[in-house]
């Protein structure tokens, strides 16, 4: 495996055109003309998702030839009452007595997804999304997820996660998902990489990303040059890329890794709209940061399996330098497996499951 692309000591530092200016709860902020940010809290240490509306004209559905001014929502929060209640405020504030045209949800993931069924019903608004990312979302929400039950306890004991107490928390979170995203929309609008989405005065590109999530899409319009950047491009924090049980020897970071170079074309004055942190400016620089972070994760790791083998558990005060909680652990296991993945699909590591069932990984020169 060749090493990443190293970051440049030059690059300059990533701006943000609208400082420490926040959304509050139920308002927005214009971002661009026509483009609203919202802000909604989450339940974890990660306790906020930005979500996007467009304001936009569609065709009506039943009047033939005449056109409808509205909105277009770009990813929709979870299902609690708190969330439901702010995009009241949303409605009531922010959106000038038009109707939402259409819901557009980025990724499955439940701050993401959570909400498409309540809106897209509220609002008789279809739901457009990768098939990828539609049919992962139904399986999850039927309970067959990556986020807890029995397989998941055995991915994560096959790779050296093996308190009692611990397991028996991650086996009980076989409703995590559903309890964020209780229902999916019956039906969708395909999102395919490459597409173009003719939202208001804009043309928006489809850019599929993977590693992350099955189909990620984001946008982008020359228009203004303008990226949603869903969860694949944040500016101060690491997506989570993991292995899940579903697909065990996969390589998700490599990837990652793949997909983000997709946003290398894009010109230096893109305003990118992330999904959590502020908007910022500075493509360039946040590709070149985030690829040094993860040769800087393997560099480590392919050290520490230098001196002994290790589990992916085993490894994850390598990754890690903070404490983790249950819930914090889940992710962290997978990101611990997707980042020895990638050495051991690469060569660099050799992996054997030894006589206790645990996988271990060592370097292949040792």
């Amino acid at each position: 495996m060749p090493p990443l692309p190293a970051a440049s000591l030059s690059a300059p530092p990533l701006q943000y055109p609208l400082d420490k200016q926040l959304p509050e709860r139920g308002s927005a902020i214009e971002v661009a003309p026509g483009v609203m940010w919202l802000r909604m809290a989450l339940p974890f240490s990660l306790d906020h998702i930005n979500l996007w509306l467009l304001r936009d004209r569609m065709p009506h559905p039943e009047q033939a030839g005449v056109l409808r001014d509205g909105w277009t929502i770009v990813d929709c929060g979870i299902d609690n009452p708190a969330t439901r209640e702010a995009w009241l405020q949303v409605e009531s504030q922010v959106l000038q007595n038009l109707p939402v045209l259409r819901v557009l949800v980025t990724h499955m993931h439940p701050d993401h997804m959570g909400l498409a069924h309540w809106l897209c019903e509220r609002w008789k608004a279809p739901l457009w999304i990768s098939t990828g990312e539609f049919q992962s979302a139904m399986l999850a929400c039927s309970g067959l997820s990556n986020f807890g039950g029995d397989p998941t306890v055995q991915f994560f004991a096959a790779h050296g996660w093996t308190r009692p107490e611990d397991l028996a928390q991650v086996r009980s979170r076989v409703t995590y998902y559903p309890g964020m995203v209780p229902k999916i929309p019956g039906a969708f609008v395909r999102l395919m990489a490459g597409d173009t989405v003719r939202i208001g005065e804009r043309d928006w590109r489809c850019i599929s990303g993977y590693g992350h999530s099955p189909e990620h899409m984001a946008l982008y319009t020359d228009q203004g040059q303008i990226l949603i950047s869903g969860d694949m491009l944040l500016p101060s924090i690491s997506t989570n890329v993991s292995v899940y049980a579903m697909e065990p020897d996969s390589n998700p970071l490599q990837l990652f890794l793949d997909s983000i170079a997709r946003f290398e074309d894009l010109a230096p004055e893109t305003l990118v709209l992330p999904s959590h942190g502020r908007p910022f400016k500075g493509v360039a620089t946040r590709l070149a940061q985030l690829r040094q972070h993860h040769q800087d994760r393997l560099d480590e790791l392919l050290a520490a399996c230098t001196e002994r083998p290790h589990s992916a558990h085993d490894a994850l005060p390598v990754l890690f330098k903070r404490p983790l909680d249950v819930h914090q652990t889940t992710f962290a296991m997978g990101e611990s497996v997707a980042h020895l993945n990638m050495l051991w699909l690469a060569g660099q590591l050799v992996r054997h499951r030894d006589d206790d069932g645990i996988y271990r990984f060592r370097a292949s020169q040792s």
